[in-house]
């Protein structure tokens, strides 16, 4: 294989010119320049590449054969410098999120709407999972960054960025009209049908260890995959539930649940953007970065 690669953009200008003298002109080099170039090349592949026309040269049968090769694996070069011109400019691109139904309804989406309305032709990906499964999927670098919520443990070599804080309520309907407006031991979510998130996400795991040093035990009545269904539930009083208050919010101001009312405070949460310091983000999520402002 030829060591300098130089001799081939050569070759490939002059055969795609026919002519020595535009190949210099395209490549802003001498056309002396140029015949050394075609010279070198000719002699360490032990073949005439080009012959003399009357306007310019023209390919032997062996430089048309090699042309066919060059020619394709340069047009693939300029091919994939624009694409990256079009990815630099956010004209061209994909960015990969991680967010729960809660970070992206509450946080997330109105970001995702102005982006999108800035740079319609980059594609948006987002991974609908649990704050733990969002966190291994920016491990393993299938995401370029996580909208989560605390507590979690990231581990080492992640960025985390609070951005927003949350607040965790238990929400009642008319069955449990009777604790409505009264201050409640924690102790007495124990006597309640509770509705709670199930398997293992960061809402649960955040109340269950608050229960648990407050020595309060609960077992669940129903265990729901979404917070929205936790909501329907409690509207139709089959529950106390266990929900972030934005998604109750709606229900509470027009006074079909209530918020219960306990004698120690339940510690707010925050939602945070986390990112992976050891990886290079694309020019799509650093832009996505800085219109979250961070």
């Amino acid at each position: 294989m030829i060591a300098n690669m130089e001799y081939y953009k050569v070759f490939y200008y002059a055969a795609r010119a026919g002519s020595l003298s535009v190949a210099a002109r395209e490549l802003n080099i001498s056309q002396p320049a140029v015949s050394q170039s075609i010279r070198q090349l000719e002699t360490q592949l032990g073949a005439k590449l080009f012959t003399r026309a009357s306007k310019g040269v023209r390919l032997t049968g062996e430089g048309e054969l090699l042309y066919g090769y060059v020619a394709k694996g340069y047009e693939q070069i300029e091919l994939g410098e624009q694409k990256l011109e079009q990815m630099l400019n956010l004209e061209l691109g994909e960015i990969h999120i991680g967010a729960s139904d809660m970070t992206l309804q509450f946080y997330l989406l109105p970001y995702l709407e102005r982006f999108h309305e800035k740079y319609p032709h980059i594609k948006v990906v987002v991974s609908n999972a649990p704050t733990p499964e969002t966190l291994q999927n920016l491990h393993d670098n299938k995401i370029d960054l996580g909208v989560v919520s605390t507590p979690f443990d990231g581990g080492d070599g992640l960025q985390t960025v609070k951005v927003r804080e949350i607040e965790d309520v238990f929400v009642a309907g008319r069955r449990f009209i009777q604790y409505k407006n009264r201050m409640l031991d924690l102790q007495e979510l124990e006597r309640m049908p509770i509705i709670f998130l199930e398997g293992v996400t960061s809402t649960r795991s955040y109340m269950d260890s608050f229960l648990q040093k407050n020595h309060v035990h609960i077992r669940p009545e129903f265990e729901l995959a979404t917070s929205d269904m936790i909501v329907q539930f409690a509207l139709r009083s089959l529950g106390v539930g266990c929900v972030m208050r934005d998604f109750a919010k709606e229900y509470l101001e027009d006074g079909r649940l209530f918020e219960l009312r306990f004698n120690m405070i339940i510690p707010k949460r925050h939602i945070c953007v986390v990112t992976n310091v050891k990886d290079t983000l694309s020019a799509a999520a650093r832009n996505l970065l800085e219109l979250l402002d961070l």
